[in-house]
């Protein structure tokens, strides 16, 4: 095999594979597709794995997730991308082995942080509670 049959031939499996619609072994999911394996999942696309997630895109064995992109091993997280191992977190990118984090970019193992900022855990529940409510979140 020649290196533009090559190229030719994964160019042509990249575009099959990323229109795929149908779902494979979902059980009670409503409105995704292209999604693997995943359960009572809601409006989302590509999943694989995930449960409980709903306007999530390109995720991976997450739960209870909302509009989430691109995250692997997340719980409970809220319009978060490129997340991994992590749980609780609310408008956060890259983040991992995180929890209890807010807006926060690029943390490895932290918790309780709000704009990449450390806060004791009474704190971070009174500050997150009332910018919850001024955004409109959704917890």
């Amino acid at each position: 095999m020649r290196k533009e049959e090559f190229e030719a031939r994964f160019a042509e499996l990249v575009r099959s594979v990323g229109q795929a619609r149908d779902n494979m072994g979902c059980i009670e999911c409503i409105g995704c597709e292209g999604c693997q394996g995943c359960t009572f999942c809601r409006d989302s696309y590509r999943l694989v794995r995930c449960q409980y997630c709903v306007q999530c895109e390109d995720c991976t064995d997450c739960s209870h997730s909302h509009g989430c992109k691109s995250c692997l091993g997340c719980a409970h997280c809220q319009n978060c991308e490129r997340c991994s191992h992590s749980a609780y977190l609310v408008r956060c990118i890259g983040l991992v082995h995180c929890t209890y984090c807010f807006g926060c970019v690029g943390l490895n193992r932290k918790d309780f942080h709000i704009l990449n900022e450390p806060y004791d855990r009474r704190t971070y529940f009174a500050i997150t509670q009332q910018l919850l409510r001024e955004l409109g979140a959704h917890r």
